[in-house]
């Protein structure tokens, strides 16, 4: 069994990923049959309480997927998850894409390619993972005005993809799930198959 803080997959019921929940919402879930099916290994059995009629003790097995009823055909296409350090630091790998260093988070920081002054938006193409030393050294230039070149193109994750850099910790069985999800094409390809 997985600690309590490992997180379930949960997907509609066409096997769309939506969103990491707790055991203790998959338990939720369960009771109220809103669960359709389920994959991957088993995480936790929950006891509940025990029927005064027949002297069982109810039990709640919680998978590490979960797909439920319904779905969300609005997360397929067209869908921008929202841009925040934490996930635009995973999607980067906590690397400075200037000079290719690995670091903590609290050593990174958000750099806009195209600088908000220079007419940049604040959206996923605009930005990159950058150490606090390369964006002061950038500062408010485009990055071949100061000499500097981008070790990676930004790009815009799936909702796929967004719920994976959302994970605290990623099961192999949930990884395999999410992948499959991933467009060919996804730059995280190349980097997670660099993990295993």
């Amino acid at each position: 069994m997985q600690s309590l803080w490992q997180q379930v997959l949960r997907t509609d019921a066409a096997g769309m990923p939506l969103e990491w929940i707790s055991y203790q919402d998959a338990a939720r879930l369960y009771h109220a049959q809103q669960v359709a099916y389920t994959c991957g290994e088993l995480l936790y059995v929950v006891h509940g309480g025990i029927n005064t009629l027949s002297g069982q003790q109810s039990m709640i097995e919680v998978n590490s997927i979960i797909a439920t009823y319904g779905s969300n055909h609005s997360l397929h296409e067209r869908y921008i998850p929202p841009l925040n350090n934490k996930t635009l630091f995973k999607r980067d790998g906590h690397v400075c894409l200037y000079c290719g260093g690995d670091f903590q988070g609290r050593d990174l920081s958000r750099d806009h390619v195209t600088p908000i002054s220079l007419g940049g938006a604040d959206t996923w193409n605009n930005v990159v993972t950058a150490c606090k030393r390369c964006n002061n050294r950038k500062a408010n230039n485009q990055p071949e005005q100061v000499g500097m070149q981008l070790l990676a193109v930004p790009f815009t994750p799936t909702h796929a993809e967004y719920i994976y850099l959302q994970g605290r910790r990623v099961l192999a069985d949930q990884m395999r799930f999410l992948l499959a999800h991933f467009p060919r094409t996804s730059p995280l390809h190349k980097r997670l198959s660099k993990l295993s």
